[in-house]
């Protein structure tokens, strides 16, 4: 019996000795496979991947009850944090300190502005493997997108609202990449439908390109002629300069009248590309013979608040406009429908897509009041359903 016993000790204690250096292997996480593993993020993370704290994010000056264009719905670092590292026996609340399962004890491991001084990246991207965190052992790490978007987040001051650094780079890349096919919103398409009516004078192939576009419904045939650089970025900022300059005094800067209307849509590649659209929409850029200055016809409107479009209006079917000034009737009137030809037609935005630029247009300074709330501040952009008018806050 007492041999009995003592088997039975010694088997139990040969399982503890296996249990505990299996233990001691996970802890560690030593071995051949672990040590080869990097989980360092090697690139600077894409600043216009939009990075916020809640997967939720209802836009500034939304409707009084959101619309569907009033909410960036996306992948947040809570929600990534509480897939990788937020269950009952980890860092759920009852499992590992620290908990992270709210703003507040999420930011106390980051050091807003400073990405690699924060402990909660470093946990993320070491190659440390007895300090990563999720552990190698769950045999599941963060994709590059989601270390992206908790860099990106701490880089622009761990906010649990969003503001214009995070609205920002995001808009303007979905703007920028959304809008801007060869025959839509491009610098080339639009700088070379002047070199095509001859308005450069005679192109060479270094200065142009011409290719075909083919409409898949109707079947339609187009031709258009693209700018190459260096042409393209020599006209192409030399119309801006001219349009920003006559529109300081028209009368004086007359010489600067803009430059012969273009064919195509509104170039919106870069982003002073885009602020010259705000500024300046193209149907005031290119009302032909507008007014006359001098006696002279200009093709354009002289007050560049005479517009019936704006590209908030271009993108947002759940509002409409009200343009600025008006000639008869004194008191501008209401648009009776709503426009949104870019996010339905041009560049079939998502409503997250329409939200993310809506939230940009209101926060961005740059933006004068003028176009988000009229020049009288009554407000130029209404809410189509509940007819509540957008004022400044």
């Amino acid at each position: 019996m007492k041999r009995k016993v003592n088997y039975q000790k010694g088997i139990i204690s040969l399982f503890g000795l296996l249990l505990m250096s299996l233990l001691i292997v996970q802890c560690t996480k030593v071995g051949t496979n672990a040590s080869g593993i990097s989980r360092a993020l090697v690139n600077t993370p894409d600043s216009t991947i939009f990075s916020p704290f809640y997967d939720s994010t209802i836009v500034p000056l939304a409707d009084a009850t959101p619309d569907v264009n009033d909410v960036i719905v996306t992948k947040s670092v809570l929600s990534i944090i509480r897939n990788n590292c937020v269950s009952s026996t980890c860092h759920g609340g009852t499992g590992v300190k620290p908990y992270l399962n709210s703003y507040a004890s999420v930011k106390s491991m980051v050091v807003p502005g400073n990405p690699a001084a924060s402990q909660l990246f470093q946990l993320i991207t070491t190659s440390d493997l007895n300090k990563a965190m999720p552990p190698v052992n769950y045999g599941v790490d963060l994709t590059v997108a989601e270390k992206s978007i908790i860099y990106n987040w701490i880089l622009n001051g761990a906010k649990e609202k969003p503001a214009i650094e995070d609205y920002r780079p995001a808009a303007i890349a979905v703007i920028s990449s959304g809008c801007t096919s060869g025959n839509c919103h491009n610098e080339a398409t639009a700088a070379g439908s002047w070199g095509k009516s001859g308005y450069l004078g005679a192109l060479t192939t270094a200065d142009s390109i011409t290719f075909v576009f083919t409409n898949q419904t109707s079947g339609a045939i187009t031709n258009y002629t693209q700018l190459k650089d260096p042409k393209l970025s020599q006209v192409w900022q030399a119309y801006k300069d001219s349009v920003r300059k006559f529109y300081t005094d028209t009368v004086a800067n007359a010489s600067f009248r803009i430059w012969k209307t273009f064919g195509t849509r509104g170039p919106l590649n870069t982003y002073d590309d885009i602020m010259l659209d705000v500024f300046y929409p193209k149907s005031v850029r290119s009302s032909a013979n507008a007014f006359s200055i001098s006696g002279v016809k200009v093709n354009c409107k002289g007050d560049p608040l005479t517009s019936t479009s704006t590209l908030l209006s271009r993108v947002d079917s759940t509002l409409v406009l009200r343009q600025q000034h008006a000639y008869a009737p004194s008191v501008p009137a209401w648009a009776t429908a709503q426009q949104a030809g870019m996010a339905y037609s041009d560049g079939g935005l998502k409503s997250s897509e329409v939200a993310l630029i809506k939230a940009w247009y209101f926060a961005d300074p740059n933006i004068p009041d003028a176009w988000k709330y009229g020049a009288d501040a009554t407000g130029i952009f209404k809410y189509r359903k509940s007819g509540n008018i957008i004022v400044k806050k």
